[in-house]
């Protein structure tokens, strides 16, 4: 009948919809899990580290970070866990560009335009959704995007001190307790940063 051909086209184009769905996720996956391979720049160019921690391996540290402090603080986890998870996607296009390297505005430019390259791969809905969150990412607009700022910079702090704990040399990480200590002005994120670089 008519009726059962409007059902099943329907069907049908729903199922094609899946599909097409399933593919585009597919590829962003693949996309995000490139960032197990990707080193961190600044532990290559300061301590000359051989195999240094990857953009994953932060960006896991950061989540669980994340996930203690808006917890903790009553903050909104899922708002702050995915930015962090989004906050270093585009590296997985571009690598771990370190700041020396090109002006911020270049640097973003970049990100940017990667980030809209790999978010393409999503359907409609998630890209509106991420982006939104990314672009409050980079411009640091929002109080969630200020708490991610200052957890990367914690992250990299706690990762100082494990390579210091493996014998790297006191003086050549300072650079990173400076640059991280000018950023965290959150209480608790505070009261973490003093327990970390207190002890040895």
């Amino acid at each position: 009948s008519q009726f059962q051909l409007l059902c099943c086209s329907k069907s049908q184009n729903s199922l094609g919809e899946y599909f097409e769905h399933y593919i585009m996720t597919e590829d962003f996956l693949k996309t995000a899990a490139n960032l197990k391979k990707i080193s961190r720049q600044g532990w290559i160019d300061k301590l000359s580290i051989k195999n240094p921690e990857s953009v994953a391996d932060h960006t896991f540290s950061m989540a669980v970070i994340g996930m203690i402090i808006s917890d903790l603080e009553n903050l909104n986890s899922e708002k702050i866990l995915k930015m962090v998870l989004l906050h270093d996607l585009a590296e997985s296009e571009i690598g771990d560009i370190v700041p020396e390297k090109m002006s911020v505005e270049e640097k973003q430019r970049l990100e940017n335009s990667a980030f809209e390259k790999i978010s393409k791969s999503l359907p409609e809905q998630l890209v509106i959704k991420y982006t939104k969150i990314w672009k409050e990412y980079q411009e640091n607009s929002s109080f969630e995007s200020q708490i991610v700022h200052q957890i990367d910079k914690l992250e990299m702090v706690l990762q100082a001190k494990i390579y210091q704990s493996q014998g790297y040399p006191k003086e050549k990480l300072e650079t990173f307790l400076d640059a991280a200590k000018e950023t965290i002005t959150h209480p608790r994120l505070k009261e973490l940063f003093t327990k970390i670089t207190t002890e040895e």
